[in-house]
């Protein structure tokens, strides 16, 4: 057991989302968890098609942001389970997806944080789902921290990062915590195709927001199909 599970146990607990007392509760207050609604999203980065392909509960701020560096930062793995039921409430039964996996940390980073936000996450997503949760990728290198990296500098960083194991089925569900420019994502459902898998969904705790100038925001239509999200003022 962790020193921050340790005082988790002992002290007062405050809700990540909203710093209130939690009392009873685990991971998030009964209000925050009420905020969380699953999105079904057509276009991003990851799909060219404008086709749903990538379920989150929301852009990177408020109290999603704060529960996600929580998970990841704080060592509160009990929010993985609200947030990863909340995530696999969302996907649709049309997508037909036979197993779910997520982005792997590499092992050095793995015995520093002492577990994988994004699996965790995935199984509970999978549990939600009633299907499987295969370690169906591993990370074959360090590539350092992604998220203050430009997009181009992420796909960079992550070429040939990733491999797959063989036998896997047909269509599969990937996860993970935060999608910023999506490479992790893509570069990860590239590699399960190499290994045969047909089709890959996708679905994120959060998408980080675009932040951009009113006066430079093209028609709505272009702006969703570039980013998905984009709030002028929002910051995360």
């Amino acid at each position: 057991m962790t020193l921050q599970a340790v005082l988790n146990a002992l002290l007062p607990r405050r809700c990540p989302g909203c710093s209130g007392q939690l009392r009873h509760s685990a991971g998030l207050c009964v209000a925050c968890q009420s905020a969380l609604h699953p999105q079904l999203q057509s276009r991003s980065p990851l799909s060219e098609a404008a086709a749903p392909h990538l379920v989150v509960l929301g852009p990177y701020r408020g109290v999603l942001g704060r529960s996600v560096k929580a998970l990841k930062y704080g060592g509160s793995r009990e929010l993985a389970a609200i947030l990863g039921t909340q995530l696999g409430s969302g996907i649709p039964a049309s997508w037909g997806v036979q197993a779910v996996t997520a982005v792997p940390l590499h092992p050095a980073r793995m015995n520093e944080r002492g577990f994988n936000q994004a699996e965790l996450l995935g199984r509970q997503v999978a549990t939600r789902l009633k299907l499987p949760y295969l370690n169906a990728l591993s990370r074959q290198r360090a590539t350092g921290n992604q998220a203050k990296r430009h997009a181009s500098e992420r796909r960079n960083a992550l070429d040939d990062a990733f491999l797959a194991t063989a036998g896997l089925p047909e269509t599969i569900l990937l996860v993970d915590d935060v999608m910023t420019t999506g490479s992790t994502l893509l570069i990860c459902a590239n590699a399960l195709r190499a290994a045969g898998v047909q089709q890959v969904y996708f679905a994120t705790v959060a998408r980080r927001v675009a932040v951009v100038p009113h006066f430079n925001l093209p028609n709505p239509t272009v702006r969703r199909a570039l980013w998905g999200y984009i709030r002028p003022h929002d910051r995360d």
